[in-house]
């Protein structure tokens, strides 16, 4: 019985130190979502650690193999001059590809203004805050698209 008090005691003052361990290494960060049509993109921007965009666990490159796409990803570090200054992780999903790449630039650029307030007139001012309010046109009954009726026939 001796032995089971003793190792439950370890046990414990294990799982407090544990803790503490978790508790130092806690790294600050700026959260933003950025939406583009039906794309969502949740941003993360560290200060801390490599300074690199992963988006959905791969490099930004790697998920945007397009240059124009990459361009508009980076555009709003680039614009700030804190390309090197930022880890940023991202989770997108829905959408195109292209939706997608807005998303983030939207996200990117509201979690810069969350970081230094004094960021906001400039991204602004190039319309990196601005959320596209472009959205699909939902499917109508009797036609075979939004808008597209079907085709008429005379006989």
């Amino acid at each position: 019985m001796a032995t089971t008090k003793k190792t439950k005691i370890v046990k414990k003052t294990a799982k407090k130190t544990a803790k503490k361990a978790a508790k130092k290494t806690v790294v600050k960060y700026y959260q933003a979502i950025g939406r583009r049509k039906t794309s969502v993109a949740r941003i993360r921007l560290f200060t801390q650690g490599d300074k690199t965009i992963m988006i959905n666990g791969k490099s930004y490159k790697e998920y945007f193999p397009d240059l124009n796409l990459q361009q508009i990803v980076d555009v709003a570090l680039d614009k700030m001059k804190a390309l090197d200054k930022f880890m940023v992780s991202v989770k997108v999903k829905g959408g195109g590809i292209h939706s997608q790449a807005e998303a983030v630039r939207h996200g990117i650029s509201r979690a810069l203004v969350k970081f230094n307030p004094d960021f906001r007139k400039r991204l602004r001012r190039a319309g990196y805050l601005t959320r596209d309010p472009r959205m699909r046109e939902r499917k109508k009954f009797g036609l075979k698209r939004a808008r597209r009726a079907p085709q008429w026939s005379k006989r």
